[in-house]
């Protein structure tokens, strides 16, 4: 057996969003005081879903521990000088609150109704429009088959992603958490709890705590202590293309086949550049799990003329004539009970913290979940958001917390 060869009271396995949010928020813990160790593979991050996702935020969730986490998360997005700046310079995440706008044909029609309903007893501000007013918002928009939409006026938009992850990173840093490149091959257990880890290069650290924000390799890692989590992962694409037809104003736009889009940056003189995909868990279509990480190579270029361009088209009649730009694929870590993270201490092992299968949600709720980790971890239980909706408990139960709003 390799000797330990140094100890650390929290071990982050995994330094992206979440593991940087983690580290970042029990470093700032006046209740803290111990060494953080955050182990990171892959310091470019170049597969990771938090550089490769759409960097976005909303509260049209249909779970109410959902809405909370990102009306946290638009909060401190909103006030990230006081959060992660250091030394006086305060990270530039270029934040735009362009809103979501959720279609429904009459089919969807009562479940986006309900989620309205939810959203805004929580306190977002999210309005409900018939199609009439759908037109009257957005006279780019075809609404002949739509039965209504909802609109976040305030408080959703999108972001830079990397630069929020740099940004938690180097705050985490300045505190005096430590960066470590490798990759952790397995757990050591004894007694109920995670005692070390051990990386692949057979070193082992110590541990009085451990978190798994180990993105694709979450489920792999856990079942290296018996704890099995549903979560596998989905390959993703993200499409770039520019259209010069007048779509001002064009919020995130999500249409009833799941097909999505957005704008990206300034308007140039080649037109709008905007930025889309489609969920395949809207299509009748097998769904492709992966066990690597995607490479830029494999994009389906087929999905975006046979499913994303004919419904954006449909639902933006000017996507009629677009150039196609580049294109990217990226890892999308799904639960599979629920579509839901989860959150919190394995059952079994209550040192081991998992925060796995965000199933596309991981940066947005990164500020809500790093926080909610961090005082578990600290103090025993959440004190600001209770996150337990969220725990292993109803994996273990098979007591699903279903989402209806997954993109």
């Amino acid at each position: 057996m390799p000797p330990v060869s140094e100890s650390a009271d929290v071990v982050i396995c995994g330094g992206a969003a979440i593991g940087s949010s983690v580290a970042y928020h029990l470093a700032a813990d006046p209740g803290f005081t111990g060494r953080v160790v955050v182990i990171e593979k892959d310091p470019t991050y170049r597969f990771s879903a938090s550089a490769l996702s759409a960097a976005s935020i909303r509260q049209q969730f249909s779970s109410a521990v959902n809405i909370r986490i990102s009306l946290f998360g638009i909060d401190f997005l909103r006030s990230i000088g006081s959060h992660l700046a250091v030394d006086g310079d305060v990270p530039a995440i270029d934040l735009h609150e362009g809103g979501y706008l959720y279609l429904a044909s009459e089919a969807g029609a009562p479940i986006l109704k309900a989620n309205q309903k939810l959203q805004a007893a929580e306190g977002a501000d999210i309005a409900l429009y018939d199609p009439a007013v759908l037109k009257q918002r957005f006279p780019w928009l075809n609404v002949d088959d739509l039965a209504c939409g909802t609109f976040g006026v305030s408080g959703e938009g999108w972001f830079d992603g990397w630069a929020l992850l740099q940004a938690f990173r180097k705050k985490a840093r300045s505190l005096g958490v430590e960066y470590r490149q490798g990759e952790v091959a397995r757990y050591i257990s004894e007694g109920g709890r995670v005692t070390a880890v051990e990386l692949a290069d057979g070193s082992r650290i110590a541990c009085g705590a451990v978190v798994n924000a180990s993105g694709t390799h979450g489920a792999r890692l856990a079942a290296t202590a018996g704890i099995d989590i549903p979560v596998k992962s989905m390959k993703r694409y993200v499409f770039t293309f520019t259209c010069k037809g007048d779509v001002g104003n064009c919020p995130l736009l999500i249409d009833a086949t799941g097909a999505w889009c957005r704008p990206e940056g300034q308007r140039g003189s080649d037109g709008q550049l905007f930025i889309g995909s489609c969920s395949p868990l809207t299509q009748e279509q097998d769904v492709e799990w992966i066990e690597t990480d995607p490479g830029a190579e494999d994009i389906d270029w087929a999905f975006f003329e046979e499913v994303v361009w004919p419904s954006l088209a449909h639902r933006i009649p000017a996507f009629e004539q677009i150039k196609p730009g580049r294109a990217w694929a990226g890892p999308y870590d799904m639960c599979g009970l629920d579509h839901n993270a989860i959150v919190g201490p394995a059952i079994g092992l209550p040192n081991l913290y998992l925060a796995n299968g965000f199933s596309g949600h991981g940066l947005q709720q990164s500020p809500a979940v790093g926080r909610g980790l961090a005082e578990y971890i600290a103090h025993g239980r959440y004190r600001s958001l209770d996150l337990a909706d969220l725990g292993h408990e109803r994996i273990v139960a098979g007591r699903p917390l279903k989402e209806a709003n997954v993109i």
